[in-house]
């Protein structure tokens, strides 16, 4: 073979082998998915001291001119980071985007865990020796004094229509503001509700508010999955806080308290939330 030929080929042999080793460049670099209808607000709460983000989706027929004095209920979301997009996904169909949904991030500059564990937790529970425990009052009183002024001013919203939705450590935050302070939402999705937080402590609140009332305005939804307990690996059973928690509710007969619940098959502590959002949320829908 002629020497020239031959360099040549080698050449051209080398390029081509580097060209196939580098992927190609996007013929256009496409920007992040975003969720329709959907923004993004900082509170600079002045009860806590410290900033969170709302990750707030209104309903696709908002805008629509037949519904410019239309109000909606509203969804609101702990774990934003998390639930929100949950959310989002599960109200994409047109018959399950009925409310405007509001997710709360975990506070500006801190762990996410870190800020949840303090914010979702009602007392101070010393054997939690990593985290502030306790927060859950100061919390509830900027959702209510700070987060609802400002979704009601700025949206439209029915304000007797109020969820709230939860999971884990949020679903107990859940029972907790549903049996301390009730009338600050209409419903309530708890889903796999960290009901042994301190002991069962919840258990203990409820004992104390059926002392002095007969009276619970609210519509619950509780899913639990059936795999949450200790044989599947969780150092509590889930699944018989909920069952126990459900029957001191019923066994009270409050008036004005609907209850429905489930456990789930097939779902464990990290895949029962989506479930539960959506069979809480069809559930309640069929009131709209």
């Amino acid at each position: 073979m002629n020497i020239k030929i031959f360099i040549t080929s080698c050449i051209l042999l080398v390029f081509c082998m580097k060209l196939s080793a580098e992927p190609a460049e996007p013929a256009e670099t496409l920007s992040s998915f975003e969720i329709p209808n959907s923004n993004v607000v900082t509170i600079e709460s002045k009860t806590l001291g410290r900033a969170y983000d709302l990750y707030i989706k209104v309903p696709r027929d908002y805008f629509e001119e037949e519904n410019k004095s239309k109000k909606y209920p509203v969804l609101y979301l702990n774990d934003g980071p998390h639930t929100f997009k949950v959310a989002a996904g599960v109200t994409h169909f047109s018959n399950m985007d009925k409310s405007i949904i509001v997710g709360i991030s975990f506070a500006h500059g801190e762990d996410g865990q870190y800020s949840r564990v303090r914010d979702l937790t009602p007392d101070i529970d010393k054997s939690w020796t990593n985290y502030i425990t306790g927060g859950a009052p100061r919390y509830l009183n900027f959702i209510e004094r700070e987060i609802f002024p400002f979704v009601d001013e700025h949206y439209r919203t029915n304000v007797n229509n109020r969820i709230l939705a939860g999971h884990s450590l949020g679903g107990s935050f859940g029972a907790w503001v549903l049996l301390t302070s009730p009338s600050s939402f209409s419903g309530y999705i708890l889903t796999s509700p960290s009901l042994w937080f301190k002991n069962d402590l919840i258990f203990e609140l409820e004992n104390q508010y059926s002392k002095n009332n007969t009276n619970l305005d609210a519509k619950l939804f509780i899913a639990t999955g059936a795999l949450e307990t200790p044989e599947n690996g969780m150092r509590n059973n889930m699944v018989d806080g909920h069952q126990r928690f459900v029957e001191r509710l019923r066994s009270r007969n409050y008036k004005g308290l609907s209850i429905s619940d489930e456990i789930v098959e097939g779902t464990d502590h990290y895949s029962t939330f989506p479930v539960g959002l959506a069979k809480g949320l069809r559930l309640f829908y069929q009131d709209l």
